[in-house]
């Protein structure tokens, strides 16, 4: 296509083509029209797929999978009504940005009481937060004024509102408040490489594993070194680039990923007990990665090499996996995290495939 304007000629690209096209719809047609939005629910809808499959007994249903601001549009909504957005869409078409911001490498998270979502996302350097009662995204970027996360990997409540997030490029934890502004810092000096991150609600002490050093480190909430738990090994107590952490009544749960499997220890450092070991089988552990303790204290456990959510009792035996490679709900593709909250909800950080999934618990541990 040729456009002749006096004496001038310019010849446009298919691109730029549809761009004007686009702008002169929008002039013409009006921009008014504000979106229909809706909140999401994370229940199972009628007839999900539930894991073991019958005869069994259903166990574990499928909720839904989270990706980003299309979570909170009616079915067939476009949001290309309000002049703002539509002209983030052409830029879209332009720059080759999406329309919708979307999850991109999500490695974990947590939920808190109020049912928002707080997504750990390595490719957006980000913590994104689904507010699932406003029916928005917010994303936090921010490590400290004029400076920005570099590698994000973890997140955990401080108690007090606000939240701790390890950074395993800037060696450091970050305090941010409740609206995700940075206020404080800490472990300079002192951690190599902070991945995952947990608190014990009780005795407000921070647990930091240092994938780097082969242990795991203590802090009290204001920053300060109070202990040091494990040394490099395969000993009970030993570490060999242990990634995730959760706590969870009394216990300390550490994903001690290239020792290929999971150690359980008390309030003072010592081991429990272990489980896991490497292999070909399911229910093996090559590369275990996100934990998190649900309803009757089962034990999840994300093996990522394999692409399986496994569970686990409290007693480390194996109750049944889920998953598998693929992009069909209830399968993964290089999964990280995994957390819980309270309503019986099971959140998996499935990486490579840009999303969150989410599970409901359907029973208890023995059936019931």
């Amino acid at each position: 296509m040729i456009i002749r304007a006096r004496h001038f000629v310019y010849k446009l690209s298919p691109r730029i083509m549809v761009v004007a096209a686009a702008f002169l719809a929008l002039v013409f047609t009006g921009c008014s029209v504000s979106p229909n939005t809706i909140v999401p629910t994370l229940e199972p809808p009628l007839g999900s797929i539930t894991w073991p499959q019958a005869p069994d007994i259903a166990r574990y249903s499928f909720g839904r999978m989270l990706v980003g601001e299309k979570d909170f549009l009616a079915p067939g909504e476009e949001r290309r009504q309000g002049l703002g957005n539509a002209l983030r869409w052409i830029a879209g078409l332009v720059f080759g940005e999406p329309e919708y911001f979307e999850l991109r490498r999500p490695v974990s998270g947590l939920t808190d009481n109020r049912g928002w979502i707080y997504v750990v996302d390595a490719s957006h350097k980000a913590i994104v937060v689904f507010n699932m009662a406003e029916r928005r995204i917010d994303v936090w970027r921010n490590a400290a004024v004029g400076q920005l996360f570099v590698s994000p990997v973890a997140i955990a409540e401080d108690g007090s509102g606000g939240f701790l997030v390890t950074d395993s490029e800037l060696a450091e934890v970050i305090r941010l408040n409740k609206n995700g502004e940075p206020v404080g810092r800490f472990g300079k000096g002192v951690l190599a490489r902070p991945t995952g991150i947990t608190r014990d609600p009780r005795d407000n002490v921070v647990y930091v594993a240092d994938t780097r050093e082969h242990n795991i480190k203590a802090f009290s909430l204001d920053g300060k070194l109070i202990d040091v738990l494990g040394s490099p090994g395969k000993e009970m107590g030993r570490f060999n680039s242990p990634t995730y952490l959760t706590f969870r009544e009394n216990q300390l749960y550490v994903a001690d990923t290239l020792n290929f499997r999971v150690q359980v220890l008390n309030r003072g450092g010592d081991g429990r007990f272990e489980f896991g070991q490497t292999g070909l089988f399911v229910g093996n552990m090559t590369r275990p990665k996100g934990i998190a303790v649900g309803g009757g204290s089962r034990i999840y456990v994300v093996e990522s090499y394999f692409d399986y959510l496994l569970v686990f009792d409290q007693g480390g035996e194996l109750l049944l996996p889920i998953g598998g490679t693929g992009a069909e709900p209830g399968r993964f593709y290089l999964p990280s995290g995994v957390w819980t909250d309270k309503l019986g909800h099971v959140f998996v950080a499935d990486m490579f495939n840009g999303r969150v999934v989410v599970f409901k618990e359907l029973t208890t541990v023995q059936g019931g």
